[in-house]
């Protein structure tokens, strides 16, 4: 059986670009996607396809992601479809027998909504409110041309119910835990994540300004032509000096940092799943991490601590742990091999085979 997926684009790499490839890797399935910016940084033999280059200026460049795939025909090149991301679900209305491995309903549509908007000012919150009015109702009417979904945790399966009265399949992102090691407790904390306000680097900053005796490196970047640049200028702006903000790393050098650091630091709102602490686990590292979404289903007592949102608190914790994160090693790795590769492979195999 030969298998297509389709990926919103590469720009900046996350869990999301991350989880696509594993995916390919495990059906032996070609990648069709738009922007491939990064993909070379992944190291991949994953054959990729692409349909053009977005519009880098937000939202021009959802915009024209979701007509690319809305506009793609592979139908007589392949037997099975699948769709990871927010917008490469529009390539369903082509695409069948089609499962749509879905990360989250776009957040700025949706649960997000508000908090979006007000981040403008007064005429582009109006000209967001429009683009976002139409373009939720094609995303409601792809997502009916979806024959299966699947999803990467709980809390984003309740979010399908509620916006889409969909249900979906739970089957949690792997962490290939071969490819992390134990190396040594440095003298920093580690933060992984794109810089976009919904993962509150800002809280991070505010919590670790507190603690000046530990250092934070902040690791990760953000695609071009998604707004970010005020909100990371402005970061850098603010920070303290025990606070560095390295920017994107190679798969080696995120793998290294994971095995020095002392712990990792998680503060996105109502994160999806989140692969970051599993990564930081299967080094054998503690988590700190908001209590809330999917880091619920991941952080427990004996891995990490789950705490408010609120700065005073975060350094708490972090202060708590730093005092002997090395009690935590052994219940980290154990956590993590229970999301290892080889597991999500099965399932994801299992899964298609039964709909195809």
């Amino acid at each position: 059986m030969k298998i297509a997926i389709f990926h919103d684009y590469f720009g900046a790499i996350g869990g999301g670009e991350r989880v696509t490839l594993d995916l390919a890797t495990a059906l032996n399935a070609d990648i069709i996607t738009t922007d491939t910016d990064s993909i070379n940084a992944l190291n991949t033999s994953v054959k990729t396809r692409s349909l053009g280059k977005t519009i880098k200026f937000y939202p021009l460049k959802q915009i024209s992601a979701t007509g690319m795939f809305y506009l793609a025909d592979f139908s007589e090149s392949y037997d099975f479809f699948i769709f990871t991301g927010i917008w490469s679900h529009n390539a369903a209305r082509r695409h069948s027998p089609n499962l749509w491995y879905c990360y989250t309903p776009p957040r700025v549509f949706y649960d997000l909504y508000q908090t979006s908007l007000y981040r403008h000012d007064f005429v582009k919150r109006q000209l967001n409110r429009l683009w976002i009015s139409c373009h939720r109702i094609l995303d409601q009417q792809s997502v009916h041309k979806v024959d299966h979904i699947a999803t990467i945790s709980d809390n984003v399966r309740r979010r399908i119910k509620q916006y889409y009265n969909r249900d979906a399949n739970v089957i949690y992102p792997p962490v290939n835990t071969s490819e992390f090691t134990f190396r040594e407790y440095g003298d920093f904390w580690l933060s992984v994540n794109r810089l976009y306000p919904e993962k509150r680097i800002d809280l991070q900053i505010e919590s670790f300004r507190k603690i000046p005796d530990e250092r934070l490196l902040i690791v990760g970047g953000y695609a071009e032509g998604d707004r970010q640049d005020r909100y990371v200028t402005k970061l850098k702006e603010t920070l303290p000096q025990n606070i560095e903000i390295i920017g994107e790393v190679t798969e080696n050098e995120l793998h290294d940092y994971y095995s020095r650091c002392r712990g990792l630091v998680c503060t996105a709102i109502d994160e999806d799943f989140g692969l970051t602490p599993l990564e930081a686990m299967a080094s054998g590292r503690p988590v700190v991490a908001v209590n809330e979404g999917g880091f619920r289903e991941t952080v427990t007592q004996d891995t990490g601590i789950l705490t408010d949102a609120q700065p005073r608190v975060i350094a708490k914790a972090i202060r708590e742990i730093s005092k002997n994160p090395d009690s935590y090693k052994e219940a980290c790795i154990k956590r993590a091999s229970q999301f290892d590769i080889a597991i999500f492979k099965e399932k994801m195999r299992n899964l298609v085979n039964n709909i195809a």
